[in-house]
Parts: structure tokens; C-alpha cells; sequence
């Protein structure tokens, strides 16, 4: 089994303890809107992990409580992923290529508090590239755990990005700062 087939099995079992030992305290307010902006340390895997050191995200999020332990969320933003340098030659002349990753991501989702503080949450949508002059558009999928109170959301997901036959994936840690509206 891959790394990252070990991680997102980990991250299920996770989620199915957490959904099991569920609390009845309230983990957000019915129809009230909070938003956060968040910093991500994206680390890639698998193919990605071939062309990129790793990425850096801001990711301004809205959330939505449709009852007192679920909320829908929007989250847009910017992904950065630092490039590698990867040999080539062409023609008997040797050069280095970087190839840069920018995506504006734009997905919804849904969290769900299983305890006052703790949540899972799954999201889904398209992942727009930007770098050297625009190019394919992206079906973005994660989902992940996190810590959450009144100011701080800390989370960590698995998130996956497809498009003309290749998948990359990365690991992501986003810390925010957050407030109700």
C-alpha cells in the first residue's frame, strides 16, 4: 500500500471514531454565516511530488450552519506550488525545466462537528490554472479532519486534483483565523 492509499485510510478510520463517539454540545449556529481566511501548507504526493517541492495556499472560506453540527462551506483562494528543477536535453543541449503550478480553487462543502470542537469535512469543485498565461481547469476533491472554536479552525486534508487523464494529490494543513457575521 502507497503513502498516501496509508494516509486517506487513516483519515477514514479517524472519521468513523470521531463520528461514533458524537457529542450533543452545539458546534455551530443554525443559519448563521462565520468567515476565515487560511494559510496552507500544501505537501505533495505521488506524481506531483516529481515537478514540486511543495505549495503554499490562501484560502478565504464562508460558512453556512444548516443546523447546530453541520455547515456548507465555500472556499476560493490561491494555490502556489514551488517547482523542482528537472533535467533535459534537447538537441545535445542540456537545461533545466521548472514547471510552476498556480490554481485558484473554488469548491463547496460540507463540516460536520462530531464533538463541540472537532470536525470532518469533505469538499468538491474546480481548480482554475493561472500560471504562464492560464490553462485546464481542474475537478478538485478532499476530505480531512480539524479543531475548531469560536476564532481558530486547524485542519488537515487529503485533496486530490483531476484533469485530461492525470491525477495529482497533496496533503494540506490550513490554519485560520475566523468570525462570525
Amino acid at each position: 500500500m502507497n503513502q498516501a492509499t496509508k494516509l486517506f485510510a487513516i483519515l477514514l478510520t479517524v472519521s468513523a471514531l470521531f463520528i461514533g463517539t458524537r457529542s450533543n454540545a452545539q458546534s455551530i449556529q443554525k443559519s448563521k454565516l462565520r468567515f476565515g481566511i487560511g494559510l496552507d501548507g500544501l505537501a505533495p504526493v505521488g506524481q506531483l511530488s516529481k515537478s514540486t517541492n511543495f505549495g503554499l495556499g490562501i484560502t478565504p472560506r464562508l460558512q453556512y450552519g444548516i443546523n447546530d453540527h453541520v455547515a456548507i462551506t465555500f472556499t476560493s483562494g490561491l494555490y502556489h506550488f514551488f517547482p523542482k528543477a528537472i533535467p533535459a536535453e534537447f538537441n545535445g543541449q542540456q537545461y533545466t525545466i521548472k514547471n510552476d503550478l498556480d490554481l485558484i480553487p473554488v469548491k463547496l462543502g460540507l463540516k460536520a462537528f462530531v464533538t463541540s470542537n472537532i470536525y470532518i469535512g469533505a469538499e468538491a469543485g474546480i481548480g482554475f490554472q493561472v500560471d504562464n498565461g492560464g490553462g485546464d481547469s481542474k475537478f478538485m476533491s478532499s476530505g480531512g479532519f480539524g479543531y475548531a472554536n469560536k476564532k481558530w479552525d486547524v485542519g488537515v486534508r487529503y485533496e486530490n486534483f483531476k484533469a485530461n487523464g492525470y491525477s495529482n494529490n497533496v496533503i494540506g494543513l490550513r490554519v485560520a483565523y475566523g468570525f462570525g457575521l
